[in-house]
C-alpha cells in the first residue's frame, strides 16, 4: 500500500562537460571526478524515485566522452530510472546510440500518482535554446489536467542576469504565452526546471517557480574569465501531493554553491 502522502522525489544533475581523457580539466575543475562524486551521493539516497539529467553530457564532443558517462551511471549501480536531455553540446544521435536500457529510461514523460514531468527539448542549431513550436503543441497535447505539471528543460527561459543569458532560450515571448495559456486551462504548471546555467538558483516568473540546476563539473562566476567554484551539486525536488514543491541543492563535498 502507498503512502498517499509521500512526496515524489526527483534528482536533477546536469552539465557533465566530459572528455575523451577522464584527467582533462573544465576551467580548473576534474569534471570526470566531479561527476562521480555526484552519482555516488545519489546512490547513497534510498529515497529517489527517479533521476533527471538536463544536458550536456560532453565537453569535447568524442564518442568516448558518451561511453566514460554510462559507463559511470552503470558502475554507481543506481537503483532508480535515469532520464535524460540533449543540451547544446550534446549529439542526440550519440545520445540515442548509448543512452539506452537497461540503464536508461528513453521517454520524455514521467507520471506520478499527482504529478506529471515533461522533459521538454530545447536543442537548437546554436548554443542558445529553442522549444520549437512542435514541441510546445505536443505539450499542450500531453498534458494530464489532473495532475500538477513540472516541466523539465536544458536552457532556462528566464534571463538570470550574467553572461550566460545570450545563450538562453530563443524566443521566450512565445514560450512563456504557451505556458500562460495553459494555466489559464488549469493545466497546473507549477514550476519548469533547467540546467545550462552551472548554477543554482530559483526564481519566479507568471507565478511558477524556475529552478536552475548547479553543474557537477564547475560554477560560472559572472564572466568567462571568473569561476564561481569547482565544486559539483545537483538539485533534489520534492513534489508533494498537494501540488507544493521543496527543493534543496546538494553538495557531495558540503559546502554550499551559491
Amino acid at each position: 500500500m502507498t503512502n498517499q502522502n509521500k512526496p515524489f522525489i526527483i534528482a536533477q544533475f546536469s552539465d557533465c562537460h566530459l572528455f575523451a581523457d577522464k584527467q582533462a580539466k573544465h576551467l580548473g575543475a576534474n569534471v570526470w571526478q566531479n561527476f562521480n562524486r555526484v552519482l555516488a551521493n545519489i546512490a547513497e539516497r534510498n529515497n529517489i524515485d527517479c533521476i533527471v539529467f538536463t544536458g550536456d553530457l560532453t565537453q569535447d564532443h568524442s564518442a568516448l566522452s558518451y561511453q566514460h558517462f554510462v559507463n559511470a551511471v552503470e558502475q554507481a549501480k543506481l537503483t532508480m530510472p535515469v532520464y535524460f536531455l540533449a543540451g547544446n553540446h550534446d549529439d542526440r544521435s550519440l545520445l540515442t546510440k548509448y543512452l539506452i536500457a537497461p540503464a536508461f529510461q528513453t521517454n520524455k514523460m514521467i507520471n506520478h500518482d499527482f504529478w506529471q514531468i515533461q522533459l521538454l527539448d530545447s536543442k537548437s542549431d546554436t548554443p542558445s535554446g529553442l522549444v520549437s513550436q512542435e514541441n510546445l503543441q505536443a505539450l499542450t497535447h500531453h498534458i494530464d489536467k489532473n495532475k500538477f505539471q513540472l516541466l523539465m528543460m536544458h536552457h532556462h527561459p528566464v534571463d538570470i542576469g550574467y553572461y550566460i543569458d545570450k545563450h538562453g532560450l530563443l524566443e521566450q515571448g512565445i514560450f512563456w504565452k504557451t505556458i500562460a495559456q495553459l494555466n489559464k486551462l488549469n493545466m497546473n504548471i507549477k514550476a519548469i526546471a533547467c540546467g545550462h546555467v552551472h548554477r543554482a538558483a530559483h526564481l519566479t516568473k507568471l507565478n511558477i517557480d524556475v529552478y536552475t540546476c548547479p553543474a557537477t563539473s564547475v560554477q560560472f562566476g559572472e564572466t568567462k574569465e571568473k569561476v564561481g567554484s569547482t565544486l559539483p551539486g545537483y538539485r533534489l525536488f520534492h513534489l508533494n501531493s498537494d501540488g507544493t514543491i521543496v527543493s534543496n541543492i546538494i553538495t557531495p563535498l558540503n559546502e554550499f554553491i551559491g
